[in-house]
Parts: C-alpha cells; sequence; structure tokens
C-alpha cells in the first residue's frame, strides 16, 4: 500500500470521527444516533474488496472505540469483519448502479449493529441487548443506506486510480468506428 493511499485512508477516517463524535451525537432519532464509522469498512469493502475493508473497519473501529465508554476494541473487531464480509461478498459487483451501494449499507449496517450487540454481551455487558435494539439497527441502517454513496466516492478517492478504472477511462475516450 502506497503512503499516498494510506494517508487519504487514515485523512478520510479522521473527518468522519470528527464528524461523528460532533454532528453525529446531535441527531438522535428514536433515541439512536448513526453511526458513520461503521459505514467506512462497508464502503471501502465494496470499494477495495475484503483487504481494504478489513483494514478501514479496523482502523476506523480502533477510532471509534477512544471515544467509547464499550470494552476497547469491540468496535474494531466488529467493523473488520463486517468490511471483510462485504468485500468478500460483493468481489465482482459494480459500483456503477446507483442502488448497490445503499443497499449494501443497510445490509452491512443491521449486521454490523447486530454483531456488535451480541458480541458486546458475550462480553460480559448485557445491557447491550437490553437496549432498543429495533430502533438502533433501523437509525444506523436507513442513514447509512442513505450516506452510502457520497461515503462511496470518498473512499474511490482514497483508495485512488486503480488499473481497471485506467482501462474504463481510456476505453471511454475511444472513439467509436
Amino acid at each position: 500500500m502506497s503512503l499516498g493511499k494510506l494517508t487519504r485512508i487514515v485523512l478520510l477516517v479522521v473527518v468522519t470521527l470528527i464528524i461523528q463524535s460532533t454532528i453525529g451525537l446531535d441527531v438522535r432519532i428514536a433515541g439512536a444516533h448513526p453511526d458513520l464509522m461503521l459505514l467506512l469498512p462497508i464502503v471501502f469493502g465494496i470499494a477495495g474488496g475484503p483487504e481494504d475493508g478489513a483494514l478501514v473497519g479496523f482502523l476506523a473501529g480502533m477510532a471509534a472505540d477512544l471515544l467509547l465508554p464499550t470494552p476497547l476494541g469491540l468496535s474494531a473487531l466488529v467493523d473488520c469483519l463486517v468490511g471483510f464480509a462485504v468485500g468478500a461478498s460483493t468481489g465482482t459487483l459494480t459500483l456503477e448502479i446507483w442502488w448497490i451501494p445503499p443497499f449494501i449499507g443497510v445490509a452491512g449496517s443491521v449486521v454490523g449493529v447486530l454483531a456488535y450487540a451480541v458480541l458486546g454481551a458475550v462480553l460480559g455487558d448485557p445491557q447491550f441487548l437490553r437496549v432498543d435494539l429495533v430502533a438502533i439497527v433501523a437509525v444506523v441502517a436507513v442513514t447509512n443506506g442513505v450516506l452510502a454513496n457520497a461515503a462511496a466516492r470518498a473512499a474511490r478517492w482514497a483508495l485512488g486510480p486503480t488499473s481497471s478504472d485506467h482501462d474504463r477511462l481510456s476505453f471511454a475516450g475511444r472513439k467509436k468506428w
């Protein structure tokens, strides 16, 4: 991984963390707030594959864990697993279809929130399963679905151009005879 790519990824994680910890926490719907840090590994899994999804999931999860009163590493573990799973399951999908990132954003968010609650309960804090989990899942899934296309564009920027992008752009520039 190049230094430029890693710098753009870290910058995007930091900016998302700032937005999450300022604006994101002020937005409350049914007692729940959006989880933008979970959206990052989902869109990086779509745009970059399982390795990039897992890497960004770990970075975003550790950054979020520093601000949460939950077991250190829980968000990192869940986000890493979600990013890897999304990347592994969407390897052949194209981002050119507008509804794919929102659909996967919703599905990945549902899985991520439920995995976070179950793993938190397994690690000894049963309050994770006592909260209004349905409202949390709904709020996180809907907001991440709405923001998925914009986040996917940011992920593609952070990952930089790939050989398939170059091939597609060079082919698009050719004239038809």
